[in-house]
């Protein structure tokens, strides 16, 4: 709409609110407009039943529910006659005030029940049922609620949106309008959604923006930040800082070296000396690093009670699972049941498999209670697989819950450790910084770590290096199985993957084999290859799945063979637009029951069922079935993989992404029967090794690269890993006990 054209304006009663995204304050209302009920949509921040509006916006026609009313802007009106009052009361608005309790006020205070509310909660107590401790809680929720609108109409003078105010509020609170006009910088913090940009924009907004040195200091934070979440470095070299924020902040390096002692001074960043070399921290990122180096250290001083050799046990297990253990699968069980820590890694078919099931049964035999986890909905579920044990994501085992900013906190700490003696954690690869100093916090004194996983693949998508800087260290015992067994070698996947470790050209046999090369020139041509193989002829040949069996695995998300294309190409194929089949709208996605989706970044408040069982969030990487989608009040239901069932509202649906096709980073920790990949024109900065490795390891049964070979070769021989900024390694060698 511009400059007000075609804006109207209708005033009425809130009847009924149909849907509240709390997150941006998105909200679907019924209006009482005259004799007719409008349905409004609009960002309306605390918005009650029984208010007063006069909503400014424009019509427009929902091709689901015909027509509605956006709203751009509202005001709003205390209701005034008792009705009015009642019907607001009763919606629950007020914290402690149900249809009863509004009943009684009332009854009692008639059209004076809101001043009663503000200003007299003393005369609410003497309701029958009202106690004085209670009448306060009324009238302060009561009283939150005026200010939020408050806060609200202030700041959008200075050009803020509706979602922008509420999330001020929720970081300030009442302090929301004097915070911001003082340095609007401070909305940009991780969590808020307010990026630093669109906080330059604010401050050129209000009538007296802070210094310069303000902007360096948030400039500066967004910078580390980015190079954390984006980038996965937990620290960057002072000199490499101070010369990106200039750039970047279009200002003098001394300003931004200046900037950076100011804000290590106010605890916003931990700087650290590496030989000749300053490295600057985001200091929750520093404390963690430092957090894993602690607690390794101190896991290592306290070791369980070492045993003598353990050949005829071994020998027994050996017997028992009707195996016989190579000397280094010998040698880890044996670390891992004396030392009590053990790093166990190693390639596909070299029998970490088998290795763990020998611990894992020794541990057994000792009578230890023990725990298996893993990052990944998907590799946790496989890990119960493989072991015939129960195995929880990282965060379902530490007992996520939410503190009053939504962020995830722990049940499980270092004041309320695991009830565990041996902790076996699956696909450290996979694990960053933040999830791993949280876990090792929640281990008890002696409780026996073992941690698996495969040094070649990629890093974790979040920060850090934490399984390389560990191996690195060499602080810890670290049992590498690199022999194939002669089972395992008859797999061209086994084979190749070693081959790729090696920098070897691959091998194919396209007759006799599970692994197969379609060489194509181009991307166009790979895609439509792609499709074809995955809608039809893997199907047809062997019985797949498109959607439980096959997965198509990409270098990039970008591009004529990247997911966005692919993802739409495949849904068309396998799960076209039929008559009965409902589909939603969410952003530029349109999503069909039956779809294959993934989530694509952790939501900490959406709920799930799994059979009797309740819990909160799904994360980054799950993938998952939309079961169903009700198009009247606009939600979908997802099972995911290890039964989960989920609700989420269209607002929430822009955090899926279709999963017919995902990139590599998106299928670490998970395998499937059938992998296709296109690998042709891949970008220079994703035409690296262990790019590939990772994608050839997740398939079980076949691989089909569609590509070019001679690209293949190329990230087979380029070994030179993107370099992550990390002092985890050093803290581990250098750091005092």
């Amino acid at each position: 709409m511009n400059d007000g054209e075609n804006r109207e304006i209708i005033s009425g009663t809130v009847e009924d609110i149909k849907f509240r995204n709390e997150q941006n304050g998105y909200t679907v209302l019924e209006v009482g407009c005259d004799d007719e009920l409008v349905t409004a949509v609009g960002v309306f921040a605390d918005i009650s039943v029984g208010e007063q509006v006069k909503l400014s916006g424009q019509w427009t026609f929902h091709s689901t529910f015909g027509r509605q009313f956006k709203a751009e802007s509202y005001e709003r009106d205390l209701p005034h006659t008792t009705e009015q009052l009642y019907n607001y009361l009763a919606s629950r608005a007020v914290k402690g005030i149900g249809p009863s309790t509004a009943e009684k006020i009332i009854r009692t205070f008639g059209e004076d029940s809101f001043d009663v509310l503000e200003n007299q909660p003393e005369a609410l107590a003497k309701i029958k049922g009202i106690s004085l401790e209670k009448a306060k809680k009324m009238s302060k929720s009561f009283r939150e609620q005026f200010s939020v609108r408050t806060i609200m109409m202030s700041l959008e003078e200075y050009g803020m949106t509706a979602s922008e105010c509420i999330k001020a509020f929720k970081l300030f609170g009442q302090r929301a309008v004097e915070r911001v006009l003082e340095n609007p910088f401070d909305l940009c913090v991780p969590g808020t959604g307010i990026s630093f940009e669109r906080a330059e924009v604010i401050s050129q907004n209000i009538p007296n923006p802070p210094d310069a040195m303000c902007r360096i200091r948030a400039g500066l934070i967004h910078i580390v930040t980015h190079n954390l979440y984006t980038d996965g470095h937990t620290c960057l070299p002072r000199q490499k800082l101070v010369k990106t924020a200039a750039d970047y902040l279009s200002t003098s390096e001394d300003a931004a070296d200046i900037a950076i002692d100011e804000l290590t001074q106010a605890g916003r960043l931990t700087v650290r000396k590496s030989g000749e070399k300053e490295f600057v921290f985001l200091t929750e990122a520093y404390i963690e690093e430092k957090t894993i180096s602690d607690r390794i250290k101190l896991l290592l001083r306290f070791p369980p009670p070492e045993r003598k050799t353990l050949y005829k046990e071994i020998e027994a297990v050996e017997a028992e699972l009707k195996i016989e253990y190579a000397e280094n699968q010998k040698e880890a069980i044996q670390t891992a049941v004396n030392r009590g820590m053990l790093i166990l890694t190693g390639g596909p078919g070299t029998g970490k498999t088998t290795t763990l099931n020998g611990i894992i049964k020794l541990f057994e035999n000792e009578g230890l209670d023990i725990a298996l986890c893993a990052p990944t909905g998907r590799a946790a579920k496989r890990m119960s697989e493989l072991t015939g044990r129960e195995a929880k994501t990282i965060h379902r085992l530490l007992e996520v819950e939410w503190d009053e900013s939504d962020r995830p906190a722990f049940k499980r700490n270092i004041r309320n450790p695991l009830d565990c003696e041996a902790l076996i954690v699956d696909e450290l690869s996979m694990v960053d910084i933040s999830l791993f100093a949280s876990l090792l916090s929640a281990l008890p004194f002696g409780c026996r770590l073992i941690m698996v996983g495969d040094s070649d693949q990629l890093p974790p998508v979040g920060a850090g290096n934490v399984l390389s800087d560990l191996i690195g260290s060499k602080l810890l015992p670290v049992v590498c199985l690199n022999e194939v067994f002669r089972q395992a070698m008859n797999s061209l996947i086994v084979t190749n993957a070693h081959r790729i470790v090696k920098g070897e050209p691959i091998v194919t046999d396209n007759k006799n084999s599970d692994f197969f090369l379609m060489e194509r020139s181009n991307a166009s041509s790979a895609a439509q290859t792609v499709a074809e193989l995955y809608s039809k002829r893997l199907p047809n040949a062997y019985g797949y799945s498109p959607f439980t069996d096959i997965q198509v695995i990409c270098p990039s998300k970008k591009g004529e063979a990247g997911t966005v294309r692919l993802n739409v190409m495949l849904q068309e194929l396998v799960n076209p637009a039929e008559r009965g089949k409902n589909e939603i709208h969410a952003g530029y996605r349109v999503f069909r029951e039956n779809d294959k989706v993934m989530q694509i970044k952790n939501n900490y408040d959406i709920g799930w069922e799994r059979g009797k069982e309740l819990g909160q969030g799904i994360f980054n990487g799950d993938i998952g079935v939309i079961k169903s989608i009700d198009r009247r009040q606009e939600y979908a239901v997802v099972l995911f993989d290890d039964e989960r069932e989920a609700t989420y509202a269209r607002e929430q649906l822009t955090e899926l992404e279709l999963a017919y096709a995902v990139t590599v980073h998106k299928s670490q920790g998970s395998e499937f029967k059938c992998v296709i990949m296109p690998a042709v024109s891949v970008i220079p900065q994703l035409k690296y090794r262990n790019l590939l490795y990772t994608a050839v390891t997740r398939a079980k049964e076949n691989l089909i690269i569609v590509g070019s070979s001679a690209e293949i070769y190329e990230m087979a021989k380029n070994d030179k890993k993107t370099r992550r900024y990390s002092m985890l390694k050093e803290m581990l060698l250098n750091d005092g006990d």
